[in-house]
């Protein structure tokens, strides 16, 4: 049960990371770091601030605060990495810090307490709360594209006016047992 656990988590943060990319891949340069307004985020800023907050939640994981002295939470958020190759490149670093910790885990490992802020998490509590806080800023990249690339969007889920047809197809198949992720 703990390694589908960690087998599942693995899944849903690569799930995220690539619907994050597949949006971000819609957008030309500059609409990477357009914002509604002044005091709105940038999809530049939302991966400036995810790749942080890896960087500072995964680095150590087991051994130290999640919080690190050394981050700058406040500068994520007014900090633009230059252009599409360095965001690109903090967006990377981010996850493979988070994806080869987690991936390295044991179930044994799975009720150590680590703190976040000198709050004490279970592992799998500290997993669960990253894995409700990136898909709620892949969400907002994904709205933000949406909002920017109109008419000329790709969905990354069942297209609007499909969901008859997806779930034809998913009925005509024999049930199975499966993450959600393994036909993405």
């Amino acid at each position: 049960m703990e390694a589908n656990y960690i087998t599942g988590v693995v899944k849903q943060f690569r799930y995220y990371k690539k619907l994050g990319e597949e949006a971000m891949q819609q957008l030309t340069d500059a609409q990477l770091f357009w914002r509604y307004h002044e005091e709105n985020n940038s999809i530049a800023l939302i991966v400036h601030h995810l790749a942080g907050n890896m960087l500072s939640r995964f680095t150590d994981f087991l051994t130290t605060d999640g919080e690190k002295a050394t981050r700058n939470r406040d500068a994520e958020f007014a900090v633009e990495p230059n252009d599409r190759a360095a965001l690109m490149t903090m967006w990377e670093k981010g996850w493979s810090c988070l994806l080869t910790t987690v991936e390295d885990l044991t179930a044994d490992q799975l009720q150590h307490i680590v703190y976040i802020r000198n709050e004490g998490h279970t592992v799998v509590e500290a997993l669960n709360r990253q894995l409700a806080h990136y898909p709620y800023h892949i969400g907002q990249i994904v709205f933000v594209a949406k909002m920017l690339t109109g008419e000329n969007w790709k969905s990354l889920s069942i297209a609007r006016n499909k969901s008859a047809d997806y779930n034809t197809e998913k009925f005509a198949r024999e049930p199975s047992t499966k993450h959600f992720t393994d036909e993405v």
